[in-house]
């Protein structure tokens, strides 16, 4: 089976992205996991289907680059807008494992789109001062904005042990079990939140995380972080450092969090025919 994919990436966070809009690609986890692999496959953070929606635009159903499910990603949510304008399509509502979304292509100069994506509403973060069954410190905060996540306030960011320490709370933190989740390490400084993520499904750091960039800036603002920009309307606005590129996260701060934008690039990579 040959398959046609195009390679994206957001913030560095990259995937292979077919468009299944006539329903007949069909792939096992194995076979996702195969073509994601950096030494075996063509590799890739994740890989999405573009599919056909009774409600929407289009469906974007997204795989680990182990070959789980499930969840939302927000680069890669970015990204797949870039697919379906490059595919044609000008208007993006679409449904995801996590609800509704919608986007905006702000701007589309030289192959690389800046896409303003809404993420859902999160309406509970939970604060801890400890995890049962880590070794290394476990302050922080947990919640849900698409995919599980975990976020801690660091000092010294750029040499943190973030693989390590991430895998330890991923896998053995007790209130997080059975399922885990992703483990974000983050360090405000001169009006920027720094952030660099340990992803499961991935079971590694990204260049990037999308919900995770998000997680983090709820959770800033929870922890009194000033906000990076004074916002319209009463919104919040926060600039990002990813590990190279930098994002941006508005949201109007009730629920905790409603009405929540991720703003960042989307990069068309490659286009590539596939043999499974």
């Amino acid at each position: 089976m040959k398959i046609r994919l195009y390679k994206y990436q957001g913030a560095g966070n990259d995937f292979l992205i077919a468009d299944n809009r006539d329903g007949l690609i069909e792939l096992a986890p194995a076979q996702i996991a195969s073509v994601c692999d950096r030494r075996y496959g063509v590799g890739a953070d994740g890989l999405m289907l573009l599919e056909a929606s009774d409600r929407y635009d289009f469906r974007m159903t997204y795989y680990n680059s182990d070959g789980s499910g499930g969840m939302m990603c927000g680069n890669g949510g970015r990204c797949i807008v870039a697919f379906a304008a490059d595919m044609g399509l000008d208007h993006f509502d679409f449904e995801a494992a996590d609800g509704f979304h919608t986007a905006q292509i702000l701007r589309d100069e030289n192959g690389v789109k800046t896409v303003r994506l809404k993420m859902k509403d999160v309406s509970e973060i939970c604060r801890y001062d400890a995890l049962e069954g880590v070794s290394v410190p476990s302050e922080g905060y947990f919640l849900d904005t698409g995919t599980r996540h975990y976020v801690r306030f660091v000092k010294g960011l750029k040499e943190y042990d973030i693989v390590s320490e991430g895998r330890d709370i991923r896998y053995n933190a007790e209130q997080l079990l059975p399922v885990g989740a992703n483990v974000n390490f983050i360090e405000p400084a001169d009006g920027v939140i720094n952030v660099r993520t340990y992803e499961k499904g991935v079971e590694d750091e990204t260049y990037a995380c999308g919900t995770g960039i998000v997680a983090s800036c709820i959770a800033a603002f929870d922890a009194g972080v000033e906000p990076s920009a004074a916002g319209q309307d009463g919104r919040v606005h926060y600039d990002v450092n990813a590990k190279k590129d930098v994002l941006a996260v508005d949201f109007l701060p009730d629920l905790p969090a409603c009405d929540v934008w991720l703003t960042g690039p989307a990069v068309y990579v490659a286009e590539i025919l596939y043999r499974f």
